[in-house]
């Protein structure tokens, strides 16, 4: 009986303490007092004080970091001192996320720049002196890391299949199938493994068609692009790009960045480059 009480007294203060947020026909409204307008072009958000004036702007950004990694975030920008932008994280009142309700949600509960007496200007302008760092997770961190680490490696991949690393060779496709230079990802139906070597025609690995996994010449795998459709896991066809840079996270020893590239000539089939 002790138990219930409290767990039902708990239950009502949240609801009594819990503030009233309302938007409707661009006017936020709290506790049914209006305390600021919102208008949107596209994912950006513009915060106005009742006069109109534009104060700030939300921005909400969903972008792939690497593989099937995805970040979520919002751009938070001054109008009236636009010298700095802000990346932070958003919380949203339902499981829709990126949306109007969002934005008001994170101004008023999470950033706090929107009380009972509209755009708190100096809130706003204390996030931008001592700037919150976003919490990221483990997952997210990671898919950065890899990320810098391919961006420094800046691979391309030519029309004869060489792999390049900042316009350097550093190694090769073999088994490429018939759409290779119309198409820049691997979408032909082959039983053919597609093989990498390196600069020195070592064999690194080899991308396996069938069940479009990579495969270290150590015995690492790894599945590309698995993405998630709903509840169902599906694959998607990734680049020869996208192949050569995972290949060279997995095996380090493939493509090393000092101040320079540095690799030999590029041999293939008994031919230097």
């Amino acid at each position: 009986m002790k138990k219930s009480l409290i767990i039902l007294f708990t239950i009502l203060g949240v609801i009594f303490n819990a503030q009233l947020i309302k938007t409707k026909r661009g006017i936020v409204s709290l506790e049914g007092i209006h305390v600021a307008k919102v208008s949107n072009k596209g994912s950006i958000y513009t915060f106005m004080d009742l006069k109109e004036t534009p104060i700030y702007t939300i921005e909400f950004i969903d972008k792939s970091v690497v593989d099937s990694v995805r970040d979520s975030y919002i751009k938070l920008n001054r109008i009236y001192n636009q010298e700095k932008t802000l990346d932070l994280d958003y919380i949203s009142p339902s499981a829709f996320s990126g949306d109007e309700k969002s934005a008001v949600y994170t101004c008023i509960k999470g950033l706090k720049i929107i009380d009972e007496r509209g755009i708190n200007v100096k809130n706003l302008d204390d996030l931008f002196k001592d700037m919150p760092k976003r919490k990221l997770d483990t997952k997210t961190k990671e898919a950065y890391t890899t990320k810098t680490k391919i961006d420094k490696l800046n691979i391309t991949v030519n029309n004869v299949g060489e792999i390049l690393s900042n316009g350097i060779p550093v190694g090769y496709f073999t088994n490429l199938p018939v759409s290779f230079g119309s198409e820049d990802t691997v979408s032909d139906k082959t039983f053919v493994d597609i093989e990498i070597y390196d600069a020195k025609s070592k064999f690194i690995g080899k991308y396996i068609t069938t069940t479009k996994q990579l495969k270290t010449a150590g015995g690492k795998s790894f599945t590309l692009f698995r993405e998630m459709s709903g509840r169902a896991s599906i694959l998607k066809f990734p680049t020869y790009k996208a192949i050569a840079e995972r290949m060279a996270i997995m095996d380090p020893n493939f493509i090393k960045i000092k101040e320079k590239v540095e690799v030999g000539e590029v041999v293939k089939d008994g031919v230097q480059k």
